[in-house]
């Protein structure tokens, strides 16, 4: 199983004058001890879960062009870009440029948006549930379209684009590979069946059956279900020393169980040195056997 590092939180005891220094040394890091993916929030507020809105957030695909400049092998991903967000056009672009600039190791994660606080707070657009669900689509197939030779227009019911070119074109063949965030059955996991190489999901008491419709979705497009990677979301909790070790990975051989391939997770106090190293000992090896 592989292991991903997921920074969702940019507040760190030595500031905004410290954070470019700290993310520097956080990210090298994880790609010396074995992380295979960094990732990255598409939110411009905190969210909830991780700390009030007030706290440091950072825009990802900048963030993603800088973490490119200072990695060589770790894979870099926004976990997931909020699809309201950018146009269509404008985002196949961001993705290529990331990719080309990192020589190769950028993927378009994707997901129809749930932050109406901060959209409406930034002035963001954020249509009803429906209508995101529609631009997701459309824009699945004017990215997928941008990485072909197909220049031709695109004309859907929410964008039109005149002349797809997209030069130069993405490194990562046949395209940049797409990670759609979400488990909603009737439509999210359609659209990775449809559209995407990964699917994101979380390790509730559902997963089985959300895996199940997956493959009964990838049925019906008449694809192979093996040729989606399924990932989770955790969080990377193995205590501030490792005590929590044995159990950590216990989680990781029941997902792994389940089918899960790779895991993407935030790392508690992960500006500490000690919990990278607990990782480097004692975790990736062992996840790499599962």
């Amino acid at each position: 199983m592989e292991l991903g590092l997921h920074i969702a939180d940019f507040t760190y005891p030595s500031g905004s004058a410290g954070l470019r220094d700290d993310l520097t040394r956080i990210v090298t890091t994880a790609e010396e001890v074995g992380f295979t993916k960094i990732s990255v929030m598409d939110h411009l507020w905190q969210i909830g879960v991780v700390g009030p809105p007030e706290h440091d957030m950072l825009e990802a695909y900048t963030t993603l062009g800088y973490l490119a400049a200072r990695t060589e092998k770790v894979d870099l991903i926004s976990w997931v870009t909020a699809v309201v967000y950018r146009e269509p056009g404008m985002l196949a672009k961001l993705v290529t440029t990331l990719d080309v600039l990192s020589g190769g190791r950028a993927w378009l994660g994707i997901g129809a948006a749930w932050n109406v606080e901060e959209a409406n707070g930034l002035g963001l657009p954020f249509p009803s549930t429906a209508e995101r669900f529609e631009r997701l689509e459309e824009t699945l197939q004017i990215c997928l379209q941008m990485w072909s030779e197909d220049e031709s227009p695109y004309n859907g019911r929410h964008y039109q684009l005149g002349r797809t070119l997209n030069s130069p074109q993405a490194l990562r063949k046949p395209h940049p590979p797409i990670l759609i965030g979400g488990g909603g059955e009737k439509k999210t996991l359609r659209m990775v069946a449809k559209y995407a190489q990964a699917c994101n999901l979380f390790p509730t008491p559902e997963l089985a059956h959300k895996l199940d419709v997956l493959r009964e979705h990838c049925e019906a497009e008449g694809r192979p279900s093996d040729e989606i990677e399924k990932t989770a979301q955790v969080v990377l909790d193995v205590g501030e020393k490792g005590e929590k070790v044995d159990e950590f990975l216990a989680d990781l051989e029941r997902l792994a169980g389940l089918g899960i391939q790779a895991v993407q997770g935030k790392l508690p106090n992960v500006w500490e040195p000690e919990r990278m190293a607990v990782f480097a000992r004692e975790v990736i090896p062992a996840a790499a056997e599962l």
